[in-house]
C-alpha cells in the first residue's frame, strides 16, 4: 500500500483544501485567525507539510463555513475527474 502522502486520492485532498478557501475569496491569513491558528499551519496543511485528522478538517469547514459534507463531495467529484 502507498503511503497516504504521496497518493493521488491526498493529494486531491489538498488540492480541494486550498480550492474550498479561495473559492470563499478567503486568505490564509483570514482562515488562520478563524482557526485561531498561524498562518504558518494553515500554509503547512495546505502543503501536505501538516496532516489534518478528521476532527481538525470539520473545524476547517466549520472556519470556512461550509458543511464538512460538501467538501467531502467536492472532494469526491475530484478523485473522480483524476481518474
Amino acid at each position: 500500500m502507498q503511503k497516504s502522502l504521496h497518493s493521488r486520492h491526498y493529494k486531491a485532498f489538498l488540492v480541494e483544501l486550498r480550492a474550498a478557501r479561495t473559492r470563499l475569496g478567503i486568505t490564509q491569513m483570514e482562515l488562520a485567525a478563524r482557526l485561531d491558528a498561524t498562518q504558518s499551519f494553515v500554509s503547512k496543511c495546505e502543503r501536505g507539510e501538516r496532516r489534518l485528522d478528521v476532527a481538525e478538517l470539520r473545524l476547517w469547514c466549520k472556519a470556512l463555513g461550509i458543511r464538512m459534507a460538501d467538501f467531502v463531495s467536492h472532494y469526491e467529484r475530484r478523485l473522480e475527474r483524476s481518474r
